[in-house]
């Protein structure tokens, strides 16, 4: 069975602003990293952004994956299972439901482990994904988010 480690990040500035996600995904020797920048954004929507992507690159379904992310937004909505209720209410009062609909399309096609990290605490993966977000945020090729939502 595939294991793969994945790291995400995910910035946004003014909240909403111009923002990035960047991800690194580790799989035995291999290193991969994802990044991309948008208009008009929020800071939750590149944290989970970031792991949709780096989830929907991944070739082999049923692959075990742990998420890195200083993301408590996305962790604790994960690992306390709150998405779950979420759909049960259809996504009532809740924000970026297109990313979490989106989440829970690849979401079980695999076995995924949150785990959740310091952010800016000298974490290399963690630090290299907020440099990946900050680029892609900063950088003159920004994509309209379409599902942002004010």
């Amino acid at each position: 069975m595939a294991k793969v480690s994945i790291y995400t990040d995910g910035a946004a500035k003014g909240n909403p602003g111009n923002g990035g996600y960047g991800a690194v995904l580790l799989a035995g020797q291999y290193k991969k990293e994802l990044s991309e920048g948008f208009v008009n954004t929020t800071n939750n929507r590149m944290e989970l952004l970031a792991v949709i992507v780096a989830l929907e690159v991944l070739k082999n379904p049923g692959t075990d994956v742990t998420v890195y992310s200083d993301s408590k937004y996305v962790v604790d909505s994960l690992e306390k299972k709150w998405v779950f209720n979420w759909v049960r209410t259809n996504f009532k009062g809740k924000k970026n439901v297109d990313l979490w609909k989106r989440f829970l399309l690849i979401y079980p096609k695999h076995h995924v482990k949150f785990v959740w990290v310091k952010g800016h605490a000298g974490n290399l993966y963690n630090e290299r994904c907020d440099e990946l977000a900050v680029a892609a945020a900063e950088s003159g090729h920004l994509i309209v988010d379409e599902g942002y939502v004010k």
